[in-house]
């Protein structure tokens, strides 16, 4: 435990080491603590409030409402977690990211609010951001959900409006192991008369009932609200609203129709509150942007980006694989945290790899290349026992050596897909940047 903390003009890197050992644990589910100092906080807003929680999808689906809300003139405050390179990506106002002092000044106001109160890193820096937007004047904030939602700091925070956007295995430790278990948990973001958006198509009875239990306004993918598309357009039906001719959304991959229909759903359901023209839906979901989701790299080989961490996000990004033009070999950059379903997630992409370049990610949490190669060869092994597939499994220090390994190795016409972490695309952008 830290009890000192940074002085007055100290940098924000400071104050993020400082948050790192303040609390026992990383993770401290509850919102008792969090709760006792945000009521020390004037974090009063007449902003309109919306929060996105959901096992895969909840990123793609603020980006999208945070850009077509610009585009239709509103003051947007975006609040998104994890980071890929820097902090300051977890909080943008109307549009740009917050800078260092901003968000410093905020830190410094918590930790003189919090009076010994103990905050994990997530619910501090949560607090810091609330307390950057309700001291500006917006129009909307959209949140990212953290972890769950019963128990997640932003929770505290009276949504307008929610979106649970899938519900699928993540997080067991947390969560609970099955789909019934982390659906009672997601859907406690729900709010009683209220718009809650459900853009999973098959939802948990968990759901369902708790959304009915406290008579929330349940708008349900495939009744309420749906999409249709050609090659060349797609449109969204909801309740009372169509919405024809849209182009497809900037963010790249078969599922993001689906988060987008939550989103003009959501964005349906606050009508009277949030105008919002059909040109600036249009203009929206084309500049619309979230690096790491399916994100594409320009130049050759092909790399693909994706922090897709769990079986259902695996699932996607095998789809959205299979969906490419032709490519001889596919050659994946995999770095993977201890606590997640690895086997579960190699079920799905086993079919698509050719060369497995195992990296090691920092941390406790974090498998060595070394131990992730007994696993990815055994599931190989598994999978194509004959070895007719001749499928290639090598083991490597971290991302750097696995994304440079991938590199030399592939031709021109080949791909290169990097995923299994936030961890692992974040090292691979900055590595990237080196190469």
């Amino acid at each position: 435990m830290v009890s000192t903390h940074p002085p007055q003009g100290s940098t924000l890197a400071a104050w993020l080491v400082y948050l790192e050992a303040l609390h026992p644990s990383a993770i401290d589910m509850g919102l008792e603590r969090v709760r006792q100092v945000a009521q020390r906080l004037d974090l009063r807003s007449e902003a309109v409030k919306i929060v996105v929680g959901g096992t895969n999808g909840k990123g793609s689906t603020c980006a999208m409402l945070e850009s077509i809300l610009l585009a239709a003139g509103y003051r947007v405050g975006l609040y998104t977690s994890p980071h890929l390179i820097s902090f300051n990506e977890r909080a943008r106002l109307n549009g740009v990211i917050v800078d260092d002092a901003m968000l410093v000044d905020q830190l410094e106001r918590i930790e003189a609010a919090r009076q010994g109160v103990s905050l994990t890193y997530f619910e501090f820096t949560t607090l810091a951001v609330m307390a950057l937007f309700a001291a500006r004047e917006l129009d909307v904030w959209v949140l990212e959900v953290g972890l769950g939602g019963r128990l997640d700091a932003v929770n505290i925070v009276d949504a307008d409006c929610s979106i649970v956007t899938s519900v699928d295995i993540d997080h067991t430790d947390w969560l609970g192991d099955t789909r019934e278990k982390i659906g009672f948990e997601k859907a406690h973001i729900y709010r009683a008369g209220r718009p809650a958006i459900c853009s999973d198509p098959a939802p948990p009875q968990s759901l369902l009932q708790y959304a009915q239990g406290i008579d929330a306004d349940l708008w349900l993918f495939g009744r309420d609200f749906n999409y249709s598309g050609d090659r060349q357009q797609w449109a969204f039906a909801g309740r009372q609203q169509r919405r024809n001719a849209l182009a497809y959304p900037a963010l790249r991959g078969a599922n993001q129709l689906l988060n987008a229909s939550a989103a003009l759903a959501a964005l349906e359901a606050l009508r009277e509150r949030l105008a919002v023209p059909q040109q600036a839906v249009r203009q929206g979901l084309l500049q619309a942007s979230l690096p790491g989701r399916f994100q594409i790299l320009p130049g050759q080989p092909t790399t693909i980006l994706d922090v897709a961490h769990n079986p259902h996000a695996a699932a996607v990004l095998e789809k959205n694989l299979g969906n490419m033009g032709f490519h001889p070999y596919t050659y994946a950059v995999f770095g993977m945290l201890a606590d997640k379903d690895i086997e579960g997630v190699l079920r799905h992409m086993a079919g698509r790899v050719d060369h497995w370049f195992c990296a090691g990610l920092p941390g406790a949490r974090g498998v060595t290349g070394q131990a992730l190669e007994s696993r990815v060869r055994q599931y190989v092994q598994s999978y194509d026992p004959s070895g007719a597939k001749n499928i290639q499994v090598s083991a490597f220090v971290n991302v750097e050596k696995a994304y440079q390994a991938a590199v030399d190795k592939a031709n021109p016409d080949d791909r290169i897909v990097v995923f299994g972490s936030f961890l692992t695309v974040a090292e691979a952008l900055t590595a990237i940047g080196r190469i």
